[in-house]
């Protein structure tokens, strides 16, 4: 139960964020995203939630999913399994304990550093693993992407199903959002829900 698509031949895209911690953008990507009329899903770590803990709420009462990116951001195929256990539940839990929203249980190994054992461990919690399928280099604040380039790389590369992977703490990706959600318009494509991805698999 991991998956890097969703099976779909309709032109349907599941936007998706990594938020390890907050940079000052994503209210505006929010913004964004409701004036879009697009939902998304964030993959948080506990840091991010328990730092940002309104910001999280918003995202559940604007219809996002809000989804497990474990406590540490660990290598998991180093952890044992009770380690990696401890890392999706006390995120999960403390999602419940700090905005009162229950976790959407789906997950995304931190690095995309996966092992047999990783996958089994999430599944047997109930998990559903997302990878991606689009990606750049967007995650070093240091070393960022043209905001052109963003939405050149989305031109480019979407694709019926595409699970895109973005950072949050992007200003390359806060700058190009509008636009790369208007060019997805533009070719015809609607945004999913990664619970269509669950419906899918059943079929």
């Amino acid at each position: 139960d991991a998956h890097y698509i969703v099976p779909v031949s309709d032109k349907r895209i599941y936007i998706t964020f990594d938020c390890g911690y907050e940079n000052g953008f994503t209210p505006d990507m929010l913004d964004i995203l409701k004036e879009e009329d697009v939902t998304a899903a964030f993959f948080v770590t506990q840091t991010f939630i328990r730092d940002n803990i309104d910001i999280v709420k918003r995202m559940k009462e604007e219809g996002h999913l809000v989804c497990n990116h474990t406590v540490t951001h660990p290598s998991m195929p180093s952890k044992s399994i009770d380690e990696q256990k401890n890392e999706l539940l006390t995120c999960e839990r403390y999602m419940k304990e700090a905005t009162g929203y229950d976790m959407d249980l789906f997950f995304r190994p931190p690095r995309g550093e996966y092992s047999q054992r990783t996958l089994q461990m999430a599944h047997d919690l109930g998990y559903t693993t997302v990878f991606w399928s689009m990606a750049y280099l967007d995650y070093d604040v240091n070393n960022q992407p043209s905001a052109d380039h963003v939405v050149e790389h989305f031109s480019k590369y979407h694709h019926p199903g595409a699970i895109p992977l973005i950072h949050n703490v992007s200003k390359a990706n806060h700058d190009a959002l509008r636009s790369v959600l208007e060019l997805l318009k533009r070719e015809g494509y609607s945004f999913g829900s990664l619970y269509e991805l669950k419906s899918e698999i059943v079929k």
